[in-house]
C-alpha cells in the first residue's frame, strides 16, 4: 500500500535527518527505516552518540593542550604591551562567552518549549484515541450484555405467557434469531481492549519521561546562565577563587552539553525516521491486533476507501428495526388477549431503543474522521514541533559548548593577568624612596616637621634679636595688623585648600602654609605675631622658602 498522503507531509528537516548515515557498531551501513526493536537500528543510534562522545574527547584534549601551553610557555617577565594584549584578549573572550551563553539559553528555552508542546500534542492525541476506543468497547460490551441477558429473560417469560398461541411463540423465536444476529455482528468487530491498554501505557510512560526531560533541560539552562553570570562577576571582581570554581563547573557543564547534544541528535534522527514513513510503522505494529484493512481505513480516511464496519452496522440496524416492528405488532394484538405480557413487551421495546441509540454512537465512534484527526495531530506534534524543538536543543548544545570553551580559555588568561598584577604590587617596597605613595607620605611628614622646627627656631632667633634692638620691638608692637587680616581673608576665601597654599599674599612674599596660618591666628601670642611682622626684607628673602608648602 502506498504511504503517500494528501493530508500530511513530513517537513524538510525530517528528510535531512533521515538521510544521516545509519551505521552499526561494526561500521556497516543499515537500512534507515524506523525499526526500534531491531538491534542493528539501535546500534546505529548508539553510533551517533559515540560520534558525539568522540567530539567531547577531542574538545577536552584541545583544552588540555591549550592550558598546558599557557602554563608552560608563559614568560615570567612580560612586557607591558603583552600584558595589555592579554587583557584585551580576556575581555573579548569574556564578551564572546557571555553573548554565546545568552544566545544558547534563549535558543534552549525555545527548543525545550517546542519539544514539550510536541510531546504534549502526542500524549493528548493518544489519550483521545484511547478514550474513543474505550467508548467503542463500552458500547459493544453494553449492547451485547443487554441482548444476551435482558432480552433473553423477557423472551423466556413471554414464551410462557404465549404458550397457547403458536403464532406469537413463532414471533418470539424470530426475535431471538434477530438478537443472535446482532450479537454475531458485534462479535465481528475488532477487540479494542488490547489496543486501548497499549495506548494508555504508552501515553502514561511518555508523559512521565517528558516531564523529567523538560525539568532536566530547564535546570541545565539555569545552570548555564548562573555559571556565565558568576564567571563575569569573577572577572569583574578579579576573584581567583570564584574563577576557579566557575572553571570547574564550566568543565562539568561542557560535558553535560556534549551529552545533551548526543541524546538530542539520536532522538531527532530516530523520530525523523518515523516521521518519514509513519504509516508503515503503525501497520507493522498493529498487524497482530487489527486487520490491515481497518488500520489502512483509519490511517488514510479517504472517501474512496470502503468502511470495513459498514456491513456489520447495516445488519445491526436492520435487525433492530425488524425486532421493533415485531414488538409493535405484539403490543397491538397480543396485549388485549394477554395483559400480563405488556410489561415484558415494553421492557423489550425500551431495550431496543437503547440499543439503537448505542448503534448511532457506535457508528459515530467507528467513523475514521475522529481517529484520523487524532493521528494527524500526533504526527504534526511529533514531526513538526517535536523534531524542530530537538534541533533547537542541538543548536543550544552547540552554542553552549562554544560559550564554555571561550570561557575556559578566558579564565586561565584572566588568572595569569590577575597574578601578574598582584606580583607587581607585591614587588613595591613601602620604604623605597622612589615609591610614589611612600614618597608622598614621607615628604609630607618631613615637611611638616621641618617647617615647624624652622619656624620655632626662627621665632627664637627673632626674639633674641628683639632683645638687642628694643626700639624695633616697640615699633613692631605698634604695627598695624592689617596685613594679617588681609592674609586671613585670603585664607578664608580659599577655604584652607592645600591647592592654594602657595598663593602669595597681597603686597608680601611667600606666606606660611595654611596649617601655620591657623596656628598663627589661634595659638600664638601677640608678641609672637609682632615678631613675625617685624621681619626685614632680607630676613624674608632668607627664610621665605622655608614657609612655602
Amino acid at each position: 500500500m502506498s504511504s503517500i498522503r494528501e493530508d500530511y507531509m513530513a517537513p524538510w528537516w525530517t528528510y535531512w535527518l533521515h538521510n544521516f548515515p545509519h551505521v552499526n557498531l561494526n561500521f556497516q551501513p543499515i537500512d534507515n527505516t524506523f525499526t526500534p526493536q531491531d538491534q542493528n537500528y539501535q546500534q546505529s543510534l548508539i553510533f551517533l552518540a559515540c560520534m558525539v562522545a568522540a567530539g567531547l574527547g577531542l574538545n577536552l584534549l584541545c583544552l588540555a593542550i591549550y592550558l598546558s601551553c599557557l602554563c608552560c610557555c608563559r614568560k615570567d617577565d612580560e612586557e607591558e604591551e603583552s600584558k595589555s594584549l592579554n587583557s584585551c584578549c580576556v575581555t573579548w573572550s569574556a564578551v564572546t562567552a557571555g553573548l554565546l551563553s545568552c544566545a544558547a539559553v534563549g535558543v534552549g528555552f525555545y527548543g525545550n518549549s517546542e519539544t514539550n508542546d510536541g510531546v504534549y500534542q502526542l500524549t493528548y492525541s493518544l489519550y483521545n484515541t484511547n478514550h474513543t476506543l474505550g467508548g467503542v468497547d463500552s458500547l459493544v460490551t453494553g449492547t451485547m450484555g443487554s441482548m444476551e441477558s435482558g432480552l433473553k429473560q423477557h423472551l423466556a417469560r413471554l414464551d410462557e405467557i404465549f404458550a397457547t398461541r403458536g403464532d406469537y411463540v413463532q414471533t418470539l423465536r424470530f426475535m431471538q434469531q434477530m438478537a443472535d444476529n446482532v450479537i454475531k455482528q458485534l462479535l465481528g468487530l475488532p477487540d479494542w481492549d488490547m489496543a486501548k491498554v497499549d495506548l494508555a501505557a504508552i501515553a502514561d510512560q511518555t508523559t512521565y519521561i517528558e516531564y523529567y526531560r523538560w525539568l532536566t533541560y530547564l535546570l541545565l539552562l539555569i545552570l548555564d546562565l548562573v555559571i556565565c553570570l558568576a564567571a563575569c562577576l569573577g572577572l569583574a571582581k578579579q576573584s581567583r577563587w570564584l574563577l576557579t570554581t566557575m572553571m570547574v563547573f564550566g568543565v562539568l557543564t561542557l560535558i553535560l552539553s556534549w551529552a545533551s547534544l548526543g541524546a538530542d541528535l539520536a532522538s531527532a534522527v530516530s523520530t525523523s525516521d518515523f516521521c518519514v514513513t509513519p504509516d508503515k510503522f503503525i501497520m507493522n505494529q498493529t498487524k497482530d491486533l487489527i486487520s490491515s484493512e481497518i488500520v489502512h481505513y483509519y490511517l488514510y480516511c479517504s472517501q474512496a476507501l470502503p468502511n470495513p464496519f459498514q456491513q456489520s452496522l447495516t445488519i445491526f440496524q436492520r435487525s433492530l428495526t425488524t425486532m421493533q416492528i415485531q414488538i409493535q405488532g405484539l403490543l397491538q394484538f397480543a396485549v388485549p388477549l394477554f395483559p400480563t405480557a405488556e410489561r415484558d413487551l415494553l421492557g423489550i421495546q425500551h431495550l431496543l431503543n437503547s440499543s439503537e441509540a448505542s448503534l448511532h454512537q457506535l457508528t459515530a465512534l467507528l467513523d475514521c474522521r475522529g481517529l484520523n484527526k487524532d493521528y494527524l495531530d500526533a504526527l504534526i506534534g511529533v514531526c513538526y514541533d517535536g523534531v524542530e524543538g530537538l534541533l533547537y536543543l542541538c543548536l543550544f548544545s552547540i552554542l553552549a559548548i562554544c560559550a564554555f570553551c571561550a570561557m575556559l580559555c578566558a579564565i586561565p588568561r584572566a588568572w595569569t593577568h590577575i597574578t601578574s598584577r598582584e606580583r607587581d604590587y607585591d614587588d613595591i617596597d613601602e620604604g623605597d624612596p622612589f615609591n610614589p605613595q611612600a614618597r608622598r607620605m614621607t615628604t609630607h611628614d618631613s615637611n611638616h616637621a621641618t617647617n615647624m622646627h624652622r619656624f620655632c627656631s626662627y621665632s627664637s632667633s627673632v626674639g633674641s634679636q628683639s632683645s638687642l634692638h628694643p626700639p624695633a620691638a616697640q615699633a613692631a608692637q605698634t604695627v598695624s595688623n592689617a596685613p594679617v587680616s588681609e592674609y586671613m581673608n585670603q585664607s578664608a576665601l580659599f577655604g584652607g585648600n592645600p591647592r592654594y597654599e602657595n598663593v602669595p599674599l597681597i603686597g608680601r612674599g611667600s606666606p606660611p602654609p595654611s596649617i601655620y596660618t591657623q596656628q598663627f591666628r589661634n595659638g600664638y601670642s601677640p608678641s609672637m605675631r609682632a615678631t613675625y611682622l617685624s621681619m626685614t626684607e632680607d630676613q624674608i628673602r632668607h627664610f621665605g622658602n622655608d614657609f612655602q608648602a
